[in-house]
């Protein structure tokens, strides 16, 4: 899995100057195979709580400070390049943009399938609103918004009004340096989504719709069966 994650982000860094790929890890064993499959890895304080206080920690290590840093997590082998190149796009084109992160519009049957996971892991797959403008008005682990009405909805579109968030993150360095030091939010601990302590403290998310297309899709790997779905869906798929 981390090799996965690791191509991700080395197909990326292979067309952008000034970018590098790093692995941040307070376990020797992830720490020595980053090193075998030839990427720079550093290790971090066990007493990171989340994965941004990880990635600045790690960048803490680094000789030159970086102006944007995204923050791919392990557990996602199945992100898209092109999700991770859609974030730098937005916060190079944009100054203003604090932190941005992606979201897909599910399908009607991708919502069903949401529902019926979250029947055996209701914390598994989080969901967003945002404005018109894709500003994120809230984060969170029950599928919302509710949904009046949805016999008529189903029928005059193939796309649910659920957006699911996906599990990475572009920051402005100052921002991130901000928000990890700020105390847990009283949402953040409820729902325990780092992003509310972002939301609770009048920091912008901008989000960035993406989509799958014909790549296979999943929230992240939180179980030994989702392990062996992934190895499923990328033997399916071919360069995937």
């Amino acid at each position: 899995m981390l090799q996965r994650v690791v191509e991700i982000a080395t197909h990326i860094i292979n067309d952008i100057p000034n970018t590098q790929a790093i692995v941040a890890t307070d376990d020797e064993r992830i720490l020595t195979h980053a090193q075998e499959l030839g990427t720079k890895a550093v290790m971090t304080p066990e007493s990171c709580q989340t994965g941004s206080d990880r990635a600045l920690a790690a960048c803490a290590e680094l000789e030159e400070k970086p102006e944007i840093i995204i923050n791919l997590q392990g557990d996602a082998p199945l992100t898209p390049p092109s999700f991770v190149k859609a974030l730098l796009d937005t916060l190079l084109a944009n100054p203003k943009v604090e932190v941005a992160t992606p979201i897909v519009n599910l399908s009607w049957d991708e919502l069903d399938v949401l529902r019926e996971r979250k029947q055996n892991l209701p914390f598994s797959g989080t969901t967003v609103t945002t404005d018109d403008s894709g500003r994120a008005l809230w984060f969170s682990k029950q599928i919302i918004p509710a949904i009046r009405n949805e016999s008529q909805l189903r029928q005059a579109s193939k796309n649910s009004p659920v957006y699911r968030h996906v599990g990475l993150y572009g920051y402005r360095t100052p921002i991130l340096e901000k928000f990890v030091q700020l105390p847990e939010g009283r949402y953040e601990t409820l729902e325990g989504l780092e992003q509310l302590r972002l939301l609770e403290n009048d920091i912008n998310i901008q989000t960035v719709l993406v989509d799958y297309k014909d790549l296979p899709g999943m929230a992240g790997v939180d179980t030994p069966e989702d392990a062996k779905k992934t190895e499923q869906l990328l033997l399916q798929k071919e360069n995937v």
